[in-house]
């Protein structure tokens, strides 16, 4: 079977909301930012994930990066250039579309650590699950759980990029920091935990770099070889490709999703990731475009295509983005 003629048997599979043999499908997308144009568009009463709504219902589970603390205390952090908080009220857009967010980036602690505890409670009170963050070192480091259609599937968050005080301690709240050996330990403790598959979701790369660095490709290869079943990315703010390594995904950074303030095109387009996984691992995968516009409201590009793949072909082809999920 070509990836073409799979690819179609898949997207019918959506489509008719009966896919063959019931694998689960996890969304992931990148960089959400909840102050500043996108929050004066929610403080209208617009709703900037309107466009993706339906695409997003598609999913069983959905997961994206919270680039900024959602809370009412706080005070900037003084050697910040960027620094983001934004209003409780905001979360109100991501109720019902993310099953869960990475606190794992270089803004959750933009506001100091009571901003920071502030936005796990908010979360908490939205219900919406979060990661790669919490009130100790220990916290941060615990999993994300989803326990769906017969899988145990175990999501890691970390963040590469500084500053490295917004780290969690041993007592002391925080960030999970990617340091390699504990990244490792934390797949194998996820394994052994009884995780089907492991997922880490890294915050890292140079900004605006259009290519993943050597660090980066030989630390996602490394954390295949230890049992992570796929490794997506966020953080450089443009989209950095992906590749297949031993039958299973990287994607190495989705861009942003919901984000202003970016004059360039490259900062204005981003990537949703859609995984089908069973307990093989992931069957078929692929990137749906978004165009952001200047308030930071992401829109489907079916114009665009962009890389997916089916397993067993080991080959990234160029798939069509489908209108008709947003119809």
């Amino acid at each position: 079977m070509n990836l073409k003629h799979s690819y179609a048997m898949l997207l019918a599979g959506w489509l008719n909301g009966s896919a063959c043999a019931e694998p689960l499908t996890l969304i992931f997308v990148g960089d959400i930012m909840l102050d500043d144009g996108p929050g004066r568009v929610i403080a209208a009463g617009d709703d900037p994930l309107a466009p993706f709504a339906s695409i997003l219902d598609t999913a069983d589970y959905r997961i994206g990066n919270l680039e900024c603390a959602v809370a009412n205390s706080g005070e900037a952090q003084a050697s910040k250039v960027w620094s983001f908080r934004a209003r409780p009220e905001t979360l109100k857009i991501l109720q019902g579309r993310f099953d869960a967010v990475s606190l794992a980036n270089n803004h959750s602690g933009d506001y100091g650590q009571t901003a920071f505890i502030e936005t796990t409670q908010q979360l908490d009170a939205a219900g919406i699950a979060h990661f790669g963050g919490g009130r100790n070192l220990a916290e941060a480091h615990r999993p994300l759980w989803i326990a769906k259609k017969g899988l145990k599937i175990a999501i890691l968050g970390y963040n590469e990029y500084k500053p490295r005080r917004f780290e969690a301690g041993p007592q002391t709240p925080g960030i999970a920091w990617s340091e390699d050996e504990q990244v490792i330990t934390d797949i194998r403790a996820a394994k052994a935990a009884g995780a089907d598959h492991v997922i880490p979701f890294m915050h890292w790369g140079w900004e605006k770099s259009m290519q993943p660095d050597d660090r980066q490709r030989s630390f996602a290869r490394r954390m295949i070889d230890e049992g992570a079943s796929a490794v997506v990315g966020s953080h450089p703010h443009v989209t950095q490709g992906a590749e297949i390594y031993r039958d299973k995904p990287i994607v190495y950074s989705l861009g942003n999703f919901v984000f202003d303030g970016f004059d360039d095109e490259n900062g204005r387009q981003g990537w949703l990731l859609r995984l089908q996984i069973d307990r093989d691992g992931v069957q078929h995968w692929e990137t749906l475009a978004a165009d952001i516009d200047h308030a930071g409201s992401p829109h489907p590009a079916p114009d665009r295509v962009t890389p997916c793949a089916t397993r067993g072909e080991n080959t990234i082809a160029l798939c069509p983005n489908p209108l008709s999920l947003n119809e």
